[in-house]
């Protein structure tokens, strides 16, 4: 039949063929692109990179192989792959799931105090100085010193590995038999620089090194406020002394008092931070903390450099440059401070990037900004020192010149080191300090002595710049 049976035979002449309904095409025939597939399916992480290889790594992330890229989706590898995507996908920084606030805001006071903690130390040089005799105390302080710095600085290390793993019991284990066997090493490296009739400057020595051990095993549980109360008598007691004439049995009270006071807080502490369940075998490795303790000695050395100028050349007796270290030492509360900033600026860098060269400039800008502010504090502090420090005698440009360098170094160092490229920091601030020191012992003149620092900075800063500039590296 030829048309609708309720249709004449005349009416069926009249009417036009019907229009086949057209047939459906099997869905292997209408296939979606595959690449357009992938980019919805990974849209928020395509969206959230700032540089193609973050996608790369997703996509091997995803077990995606060459071979299956060339097959599936006709791109040659993973990184090809992955500049279309980005090209395709537009720009949105997702909101992580914070509370509000910004997850980097540290309070300004509480890296003031660990700065004045820091200080206040060196207050026990002016009660102890009428007690410095012998042909090379300084050398055997100096060594001591520097012992400490570079063994607490790996200790902590390793107990705050410990405290990230929320392993407290473990923390306070390894403070408890570090921070002794650092005072037995601090010790012995000064009665090996001691010479004859130098007791009492191996004795001082000794308490400096006990002194070392208590006041990190406080920092490091976050006993601040009770490290600052032990040095208050001892502060008190420089301060006084500085203007009136202390009696020696007075002296020797005070200087006995505070570190007494702190390693009887840090026993206490130490031991009441032994109990809990330990994690178990697994813990961080000892070798893990050894450039932490280099950068510990790097940085000690370069401090002691502004101390005390040319003192290791026979010149000098450090007087002059007192306030540079006592400037260096304050500036660590605020260096705190600014290296939080620092990370909170590359957060906003980050969300507000389109490109990974807006993402680099912004990151230079952060840190121009963080290192800028960090030297002219820096400054404020030295020149504060220079006027209020009674055997001062004046801040050269010369002077003032190596301590920004040190500075420079120092922070840029613990910046490095607070993104976990501390092998490079404590590589370059190492060899700045043996360069100097050699150049210092050998007799050369303090500005030549500052070509090292002077290179290592620059060097430090390009660091920062071109690992911190890499979005990768600010990744959670």
């Amino acid at each position: 039949m030829s048309g609708p049976l309720w249709l004449t035979p005349d009416d069926r002449q009249d009417t036009l063929p019907a229009i086949p309904r057209p047939r459906p095409r099997p869905s292997w025939a209408t296939a979606a692109d595959p690449l357009d597939e992938l980019a919805d399916r990974l849209h928020d992480l395509i969206a959230a990179a700032v540089h193609p290889d973050e996608i790369a790594a997703i996509l091997e992330s995803d077990g995606m192989n060459d071979e299956h890229i060339r097959l599936t989706y006709g791109r040659a590898n993973s990184f090809e792959l992955a500049e279309e995507l980005y090209a395709r996908v537009p720009r949105a920084y997702p909101e992580p799931d914070l509370a509000p606030g910004d997850p980097w805001h540290i309070s300004l006071l509480p890296c003031l105090l660990r700065g004045l903690v820091f200080a206040l130390p060196g207050l026990a040089y002016v009660l102890g100085a009428p007690f410095a005799t012998g042909s090379t105390p300084i050398a055997v302080l100096i060594g001591s010193a520097l012992t400490g710095w570079a063994w607490n600085q790996a200790l902590a290390h390793r107990a705050y590995t410990w405290l990230g793993l929320g392993d407290r019991p473990s923390a306070a284990r390894a403070l408890l038999t570090g921070a002794p066997l650092g005072a037995l090493l601090g010790t012995a490296v000064a009665l090996a620089v001691a010479g004859a009739g130098e007791g009492a400057a191996v004795t001082f020595a000794a308490v400096q090194a006990l002194y070392q051990g208590a006041a990190t095993v406080l920092l490091v549980l976050g006993r601040e406020r009770l490290l600052l109360a032990a040095l208050a008598p001892m502060s008190v007691g420089a301060v006084l002394a500085l203007v009136h004439d202390v009696p020696d049995p007075v002296r020797i009270v005070l200087l006995a008092v505070s570190p007494l006071t702190v390693l009887v807080l840090a026993a206490v502490e130490v031991l009441r931070g032994r109990r809990g369940r330990v994690r178990g075998p697994g813990g961080p490795k000892v070798l893990a903390s050894v450039p932490y303790g280099v950068f510990g000695l790097a940085t000690g050395v370069l401090v002691l450099h502004a101390a005390l100028g040319d003192v290791l050349s026979g010149g000098e007796t450090g007087a002059a440059a007192a306030p540079g270290a006592v400037a260096l030492t304050l500036s660590m509360g605020p260096a705190e401070w600014l290296l939080h900033r620092f990370r909170s600026g590359t957060l906003a860098g980050l969300r507000a990037a389109t490109t990974p060269k807006a993402f680099r400039l912004s990151t230079a800008w952060t840190l121009a900004r963080c290192l800028g502010l960090y030297l002219l504090i820096l400054a404020a502090l030295a020149a504060a020192g220079t006027l209020l420090w009674p055997m001062a005698e004046g801040f050269d440009g010369v002077r003032a010149f190596g301590l920004l360098l040190i500075g420079t170094l120092m922070w840029t160092g613990l910046l490095l080191q607070a993104f976990g490229a501390v092998l490079a920091a404590a590589s370059v601030c190492g060899a700045a300090a043996l360069v100097q020191t050699l150049a210092v012992l050998g007799g050369a003149a303090q500005e030549t002595s500052l070509a090292a620092p002077a290179l290592a900075a620059l060097l430090l800063t390009g660091l920062v710049c071109v690992t911190l500039g890499r979005a990768a590296a600010h990744r959670p």
